[in-house]
């Protein structure tokens, strides 16, 4: 198990098994439409499709682990296989494990893709080859699939104050990222900046992240100017890098029972905005802090700060004092951490070393302490009588402290390039002003801009309120008009703006919940991706500033970059033909009756194991169209219920080019939708009753958007088919058939 990411949702799911089925991506080859023994198309009773796997029960009925009937085929085979033992048929990976051949599930391959990467034993020489080899082949797997619908991948413009020098942004360095590293011309305008946002602050600027499954972006704004001096830390291009400004030595050794452990040493000149020094135990408190119950119920959701270390279970679920085995203060400037066997070898490992420098009293108050009695570190009270799990009734009494420190801009000092000086929660704005204390950046720079405003802006009037000067940046801007309006201010103003985009790490989506409905099989979510003209609906959602994807990656993404010319992508070109190929080779083929399909809406008879409760009580929004059992045996409609928000382009063009297109009706599909707000569509999605979500389950088409936050891309665990951990992790709601590995 590896370290939880951070997902949309936390999903709750129903256990089933998908059927076995191979789609025909050639649109120019699909089998005729017209059955030659029955050319008046009279009903009949159609020809099943053949079987190519053996039909279990539903999957409740049997258990999963070592002592049951199945588990992961990465479970069962992983260790063995390296990059080199995997060969392709079309596109798709297979390896032989002891005279078995076996086809690489999605599972397989996200796994693999993190943590098969050691180039030792194998024919390739570094573990990045690796990784883009695995890259390539999940990637390929995630196509075929057909996971969801990349509907466009829009460009990002920046328009900007021309007294700003050196503005660079990326897919990973943002406005606040760059500015940092800006100067000002104070020939053409005053030392300071004006950010502006249309999310709201919050004033949750120490933790932005805090009781959420992700921040608000403009808090995280905040924070990321208010914080520094990380031990790793990503560069302009999304890279981890040891944080030369910070280090000044560290180690890896690799320990006998597959630990790692990692041993920084800091310098010892750096200091928090008010004079303060920073030394180890400021890079260890927030973890202390949040791997506690104490933060579970200050926080509202469960403490995992640390999972990926050695001790973490022993030292999560303590409710008296206990060290943090993986955890070590070595002196006041040098700390260690040990990663646990369970998460190594893992790509990405040099994240497990970064760390931030914390205020002890902000989560501590100033009664507790961080130390180390050789056991490793443990938060400990100054006095006998201070005991840090104390409770009031059935409450922590510091989960209160930890609340309202987290909210707290003036008590406690920053360890970032600036500090909040102001913050307005009616007007939501918020100034920050210089920290002339602050040791540097990455890459040494030490700022120079002396104010940074931060407000609130509406789109509406954001290039009026630019030419006005009420704001020097105009972030994000992506769409054709939106894009040409603001690009005009430039024309418009000669010398006084200018402008720098870069393409979004990420797409517009229409994402599915499959684990129901006719979206649970491989053949419809194809026929979907086969129905709509996915480069038409890009170019006209982004005004010609972007371009679609055809898979879970961005264009400038290194992996795909690496593997351009030899990755093997179905395009699904738009084509009622390949469409119908596609669902008749899976089993679309019955009318209402169980006769033949002729017209109308196709059924698709189900299997045993496919036979769930949702799927038997499956129906359209307006009970049109239901599983119908018909002497015995179960037909699905071929009807999609799509929630989609309202005031959205996307929902707008989707209604036409997808819900409304002559080729999903052509292909015997239907597509019924009800519109809400973003919250609806998450409790749908999420299926989730805290948010209001009451049942049955009716929708299975959603559309939103994808965004990577950071170039680790780490799909393990999301492809999980283990029930238990199916909750936490499972990401696209979808059982990989090739990803079972059964004891008989």
């Amino acid at each position: 198990m590896k370290k939880l990411l951070a997902l949309l949702l936390a999903l709750v799911m129903v256990f089933a098994l998908a059927a076995c089925t191979t789609g025909n991506d050639d649109p120019t080859d699909p089998p005729a439409t017209e059955n030659p023994e029955n050319p008046t198309g009279e009903a009949t009773q159609p020809t099943e499709p053949e079987e190519t796997e053996p039909q279990r029960g539903l999957l409740s009925e049997y258990t999963y682990g070592e002592d049951g009937d199945y588990i992961s085929l990465y479970e069962a085979i992983g260790e063995y296989i390296t990059i080199d033992d995997v060969y392709e048929y079309d596109g798709k990976a297979y390896v032989e494990y002891e005279g078995e051949e076996y086809e690489l599930g999605a599972d397989f391959l996200s796994m693999a893709m993190v943590y098969k990467c050691e180039p030792e034993g194998t024919n390739y020489e570094t573990a990045t080859d690796i990784y883009n080899e695995w890259w390539r082949l999940y990637m390929q797997r995630w196509n075929y699939l057909a996971a969801e619908v990349p509907l466009y991948s829009n460009d990002y413009y920046f328009v900007y104050n021309a007294k700003i020098q050196g503005f660079e942004v990326g897919p990973f360095w943002a406005a606040a990222d760059a500015i940092v590293e800006c100067t000002v011309d104070t020939t053409l305008g005053a030392n300071s900046v004006i950010l502006g946002s249309t999310t709201d602050l919050s004033g949750s600027f120490r933790y932005s992240s805090f009781g959420k499954s992700s921040p608000g972006a403009s808090d995280l704004d905040i924070e990321g100017l208010t914080s520094g001096l990380a031990t790793v830390a990503a560069d302009k291009y999304g890279e981890y890098k040891w944080n030369d400004t910070v280090v000044e030595s560290w180690e890896q050794v690799y320990n006998e029972d597959g630990s790692k452990t990692y041993t920084i040493k800091i310098y010892e000149d750096m200091v928090f905005s008010d004079g303060s020094p920073i030394t180890a135990k400021n890079y260890l408190v927030q973890t202390l802090v949040f791997g506690t119950p104490i933060a579970t119920e200050a926080a509202s959701r469960d403490a995992n700060a640390g999972m990926n270390y050695v001790g973490f279970q022993a030292y999560h679920d303590a409710t008296e004092t206990t060290p943090f085995a993986g955890l070590h203060l070595i002196d006041d400037y040098t700390f260690s951490v040990t990663i646990d066997p369970e998460y190594l070898p893992y790509y990405y490992d040099i994240t497990y070393a970064s760390f931030g420098p914390v205020y002890l009293p902000m989560w501590l108050g100033e009664n507790f302490d961080v130390v180390d009695d050789g056991e490793g570190a443990y938060i400990k009270g100054l006095t006998e009588a201070d005991n840090w799990y104390a409770k009031d009734g059935d409450s922590y009494v510091m989960a209160a402290h930890i609340q309202e420190a987290r909210m707290d801009i003036n008590t406690y000092p920053y360890s970032g390039p600036y500090v909040v000086s102001e913050w307005d929660s009616s007007a939501l704005t918020a100034t920050l002003t210089l920290n002339p204390l602050f040791k540097g950046t990455l890459y040494g720079t030490k700022p120079t801009i002396e104010k940074i405003a931060y407000i609130k802006m509406v789109k509406e009037t954001q290039n009026d309120l630019l030419v006005a000067g009420g704001i020097d940046i105009l972030c994000d801007i992506t769409g054709g008009a939106e894009t040409d309006a603001a690009l005009a201010v430039i024309d418009n103003n000669p010398g006084k703006f200018a402008s720098t985009y870069y393409s979004r790490p990420g797409y517009g989506k229409l994402g599915f919940r499959a684990d129901f409905g006719p979206v649970y099989f491989t053949e419809v979510r194809q026929a979907i991706m086969y129905s709509i003209d996915r480069n038409e609906f890009a170019q006209q959602f982004t005004g010609g500033y972007g371009s679609v994807v055809h898979g879970a990656y961005y264009l400038s993404q290194a992996p795909y970059l690496a593997c351009e010319d030899t990755i093997v992508l179905n395009q699904y070109a738009t084509s009622e033909a390949a469409a119908i190929a596609v669902l008749e080779e899976g089993g679309w083929i019955y009318n209402a009756e169980g006769g033949e399909y002729t017209e109308g809406i196709r059924y698709k008879k189900l299997a045993k194991s496919e036979q769930t409760e949702d799927n038997l009580a499956y129906q359209s929004l307006d009970g049109t169209y239901k599983t119908v059992e018909v002497n015995g045996e179960y037909y699905m409609p071929l009807v999609v219920n799509w929630f989609c928000t309202t005031d959205n382009n996307v929902s707008e063009m989707l209604k036409t080019a997808w819900a409304g297109s002559p080729i999903t009706e052509a292909i015997g599909m239907n597509v019924q939708y009800t519109q809400g707000d973003f919250n609806t569509l998450l409790a749908e999605y999420g299926q989730d009753e805290s948010a209001g979500y009451t049942g049955p389950a009716l929708y299975s088409a959603f559309n939103f958007a994808t965004g990577f936050t950071s170039t680790i891309y780490d799909f393990s665990w999301n492809w999980t088919i283990d029930p238990e951990l199916w909750d936490s992790y499972s990401y696209f709601c979808i059982m990989d058939e090739a990803d079972f590995y059964w004891f008989d």
